[in-house]
């Protein structure tokens, strides 16, 4: 692969990405998909992510199962295996343009939704659940970017950072498996998808230990700050409009 300035910027997103994903437990595709996608394409960008995700944050999975509220995570995850193989046609058909502006407004509508204060106590209704895990199952078909519904829903309950962290794992973990079916469906683990999976692979690998590490040292009140500037650099960074500046 040519080392040029889109593929320069996705091997940077690629490292912070991994840092993001270990500390949080979420953010990788945010962060990783719309700058790699400027650099290989949409659909190569999200199954490059994929396989790195399913693979490499399998020690984070590990732990996790054992403190994860399963209660809550499960209707969310059985939404997002409905809905996953309905965003990975809409992402092998439609135009990477508009795919791109779709996702950006998405995660900017949620993240106002988070800094607005929205919150609700005590364990969600299944059926709103199961709606939640839906539309994200559908984002994630798309282009790996199914956390935003996710993370919202979540980030505005009344757990702690440790539990949700622990609960989106285990979701993407979920999420990334069903996934990997679809995309195997649709044609997306291409010879281009296994080249770009060379060159960012070791890069996410190194930052994920790190993030993950920094996680356990980092003051809990922190978390919820961190959430809320890792989607708005994601929503800000993956505008098309400034593909003239960033990339």
């Amino acid at each position: 692969m040519p080392l040029d300035p889109p593929m320069i910027a996705a091997f940077v997103a690629a490292l912070v990405a991994g840092l993001v994903r270990g500390f949080s437990g979420f953010g990788g595709a945010l962060i990783f998909v719309p700058l790699a996608a400027a650099a290989v394409g949409p659909p190569t960008a999200a199954a490059c992510l994929l396989v790195m995700d399913l693979v490499l944050t399998l020690p984070m999975v590990w732990n996790a199962m054992r403190i994860c509220r399963w209660n809550t995570l499960l209707p969310v995850a059985a939404g997002a295996v409905v809905t996953i193989p309905f965003g990975a046609a809409i992402l092998a058909q439609a135009d990477p343009l508009v795919l791109r502006w779709g996702l950006a407004v998405l995660v900017m509508v949620l993240l106002a939704l988070l800094v607005s204060g929205l919150r609700y106590s005590g364990e969600p209704h299944r059926l709103t659940s199961l709606a939640v895990g839906g539309v994200a199952g559908i984002f994630s078909g798309i282009g790996q970017v199914g956390g935003p519904p996710v993370i919202a829903f979540w980030v505005a309950g009344p757990h702690p950072p440790a539990i949700i962290r622990a609960n989106l794992i285990m979701y993407f973990f979920i999420a990334s498996a069903s996934s990997s079916v679809a995309y195997a469906w649709n044609g997306f683990f291409t010879e281009e998808m296994l080249s770009a999976l060379i060159v960012f692979a070791p890069a996410y690998a190194v930052a994920l230990f790190v993030g993950a590490r920094l996680f356990g040292r980092a003051p809990e009140r922190y978390y919820r700050r961190i959430a809320y500037v890792v989607i708005a650099i994601a929503a800000i960074t993956s505008l098309p409009a400034l593909d003239g500046i960033l990339r």
